[in-house]
């Protein structure tokens, strides 16, 4: 499922890309929207439900987690998108691993008493729990904190997970989640 604004974004006003991922009896599931600084939606994706099999299991063994989150959603779901944005914030401290895979600035929200290793938390206003930044890309925390002074002041970083969430309510309850790109 796409959801695209009429003019794709040419080096213009900042926009940010907040990447849901979500597990349930089917798999993890990816939802990723990309917005202006204002929070108003500009395109939408979703993955459909990516299940790990034994081998895999196996193979990957404690990295499982990372790379389904960073490689098999986030990057996919980056990549499919027309609209770039200038940082991507993620409720998944597995998908800040993508940092190394992009070009663009990833951080995520962090979550009261879940230790992540190879992170890096900042505080932040726009995030009342901190930010995570990977420690591998400490240097992006500058960039990062220049972007979100763009971004408008009534914008929660946490927020959108939750319209994100309900999009893949509805569009699993549609069916649409059978047609979209993983």
């Amino acid at each position: 499922m796409t959801l695209q604004s009429a003019s794709p974004k040419p080096n213009g006003p900042l926009t940010l890309g907040f990447l849901a991922v979500l597990q349930d009896q089917t798999g993890w599931l990816g939802g990723y929207l990309v917005t202006n600084g204002w929070g108003r939606p500009l395109e939408f994706r979703l993955t459909t439900a990516v299940q790990p099999n034994r081998v895999q299991s196996a193979l990957y063994g404690s990295t499982l987690t990372e790379y389904l989150h960073a490689d098999v959603i986030g990057k996919t779901l980056v990549e499919k998108t027309g609209t770039k944005p200038d940082l991507i914030v993620t409720d998944s401290p597995s998908a800040l691993a993508m940092r190394a895979r992009i070009e663009i600035p990833v951080v995520a929200i962090s979550t009261p008493g879940i230790t992540v290793t190879d992170a890096i938390m900042f505080a932040h206003a726009r995030s009342p729990g901190g930010l995570l930044l990977s420690a591998r890309f400490e240097s992006d925390r500058d960039a990062v904190v220049a972007l979100l002074a763009g971004v408008d002041s009534a914008v929660d970083l946490a927020e959108p997970f939750a319209r994100i969430r309900e999009a893949v309510g509805e569009a699993r309850k549609m069916g649409v989640t059978n047609r979209a790109a993983a």
